[in-house]
């Protein structure tokens, strides 16, 4: 998976040149900037993007593990802040959506798949990082396919391109068709690919939109597993082990801890505060590591399947909220 990674987040050619120093100096500087209460999730990822095309990743090769380590214990500190039983009534409200949307959109994007006559592993890996949570979902299902580093890593780039527009999307059309905050968690859970955007977005349009959110998506992250299984079926592959999201039952941990500990309350509001801005500083990674090598690698056929299918699971999602649910 990190030779896929590498792969894509190749560094491209630079607007400017600088020496390793200044590079360095100037990435830094802008983490540092990001951890600040200043700067907003959305607005970490485009300092993020600015840098990668114009001054350049000077710890590109380190990005994608920093990434996921610093995501995992960024949400796993979010569930200090977040009540059990709040959290179970979004789950069970957020249940049929997750079942519904997840095995509708596999199903759709095999159909895309064939239409627009994209190679059948690139289309699954693009239909599962659509329909469960993105990169994650990508990363445990390519070993069970079997998909070489080329189909891996357009998948990838695909995924990549449209979570980074969901950050800024969501919350204006959110606001312009004033979702509730309720109404908004559920939708952007549902809708948007990788679980940092779906908190960085949450996160912007409000505290009980974060939690409904939060909840949802990590409970939909678990189907990988299930999903991984149907693929190695499909695909005839019976020896692949499946990557199961362990940190989630952390997550859950730290939920039960702030709802049935009562000195936790001294210490959780320091952890969430510190758990948002590691959220920020790992949007500015995921930023810092997207150039024009992604584009370029991804193709568009490609790149119209993983859009038809977004436009596909956020529209029907918003509808059944709005009107349905």
């Amino acid at each position: 998976m990190e030779s896929n990674q590498k792969a894509i987040l190749k560094q491209a050619p630079l607007f400017f040149k600088i020496n390793a120093i200044q590079q360095q100096i100037i990435f830094v500087a802008l983490l540092l900037f990001c951890s600040t209460s200043v700067v907003s999730p959305p607005i970490a990822l485009l300092l993020g993007l600015i840098v990668a095309n114009l001054s350049g990743h000077p710890f590109l090769h380190l990005n994608h593990k920093a990434t996921n380590i610093l995501l995992q214990v960024s949400v796993v500190g979010l569930g200090f802040g977040m009540n059990v039983n709040n959290a179970l009534s979004a789950g069970k409200e957020g249940f049929i959506f997750t079942i519904g949307s997840i095995f509708s959109t596999l199903i759709f994007g095999t159909f895309l798949g064939k239409w627009l006559k994209i190679e059948k592993k690139t289309s699954h890996l693009i239909s599962c990082g659509t329909a469960i949570c993105g990169g994650s979902a990508i990363a445990a299902i390519a070993p069970v396919i079997k998909s070489d580093e080329k189909q891996t890593s357009i998948a990838l780039g695909v995924i990549f391109i449209l979570n980074s527009v969901a950050l800024f999307l969501f919350p204006a059309v959110g606001h312009w068709l004033d979702l509730s905050q309720k109404e908004f968690g559920l939708w952007c859970a549902i809708a948007i690919h990788d679980t940092s955007s779906v908190v960085g977005a949450a996160s912007k349009f409000g505290p009980e939109a974060l939690q409904i959110a939060t909840t949802i998506k990590l409970a939909r992250a678990l189907w990988i597993i299930p999903v991984a299984l149907l693929m190695a079926f499909i695909f005839k592959n019976k020896s692949s082990r499946i990557k199961i999201p362990y940190f989630i039952g952390l997550f859950i941990l730290a939920m039960a801890m702030n709802t049935y500990v009562s000195q936790t309350a001294i210490v959780a509001p320091y952890l969430v505060s510190i758990a948002k801005i590691g959220l920020t500083l790992t949007l500015f990674l995921i930023g810092a590591g997207l150039n024009r090598n992604i584009l370029k690698s991804v193709g568009v056929k490609p790149l119209f399947q993983g859009l038809l299918l977004w436009i596909f699971i956020a529209i029907g999602t918003l509808l059944t909220i709005m009107y349905f649910n």
